[in-house]
């Protein structure tokens, strides 16, 4: 099991470093106040109504980095400062989440899929782990693989889920910047900032996939050197 540790630790250590990353840049982004003066919550109107959703309501949600698109009820949901603050931080994440609306409105065919594999990576996610662990122990003892195998099966699905959420954020985030720019919402200095902080949250799904596939990788060895019956 050491090699795991390594690689859970490796994987801790980089989702770090992006998260890091990632905040740094936002606060940096935060100084750069948009010329037009609009606020995260009004960025996020125009660009729903530029893209004729009326249906989509924008709302203020606590904590940070917490912002995300609500499809059930339809909802940009942005966080305190996002919602309030007018920079160019606030800008590209209210554009980015209003991204999902969008993606939504058009049925945009990898959002769909997503949404189809929330209810059983939901389930999967919370008991992976345990079934997992328990199946590796059972494998040891006697040989069987049947609890490991429905174990890495469970962590399949939640890392197909990880890669099938890097096309949806970062068309999301196309959108975003399209629309800013082609707009005029963002100056030319304004668009340098959304450009980078949309491109260092994108990492931070990079990193969640490529880690839950080393993972993954990981637990198909131990099954696939594992004692046989």
């Amino acid at each position: 099991m050491s090699g795991y540790y390594i690689i859970i630790i490796l994987s801790m250590a980089v989702s770090w470093f992006v998260s890091w990353r990632l905040k740094s840049k936002f606060e940096h982004y935060s100084h750069i106040h948009l010329r037009n003066g609009m606020s995260g919550k009004e960025v996020a109107e125009k660009m729903l109504r530029d893209n004729g959703i009326n249906d989509v309501q924008v709302m203020s949600v606590p904590g940070q980095l917490t912002d995300h698109y609500n499809p059930e009820n339809k909802t940009v949901n942005l966080s305190e400062a996002v919602y309030m603050q007018r920079n160019a931080a606030a800008a590209a994440v209210a554009a980015h989440e209003c991204g999902h609306a969008v993606q939504h409105k058009v049925g945009y065919s990898m959002l769909q899929l997503r949404s189809k594999l929330v209810p059983v990576v939901s389930i999967s996610s919370n008991l992976m782990q345990f079934v997992i662990m328990g199946g590796i122990l059972v494998m040891m003892m006697s040989g069987n693989k049947l609890i490991l195998t429905i174990g890495v099966i469970m962590f399949a699905l939640t890392t197909l889920f990880a890669f099938v959420t890097l096309p949806v954020e970062y068309d999301a985030s196309n959108r975003a910047m399209k629309w800013l720019r082609d707009t005029g919402t963002v100056t030319t200095e304004e668009y340098i900032g959304v450009k980078d902080s949309l491109k260092w949250a994108a990492r931070t799904y990079v990193v969640a996939a490529i880690g839950s596939l080393v993972q993954l990788l990981y637990f198909i060895s131990l099954l696939m050197g594992g004692r046989r019956n």
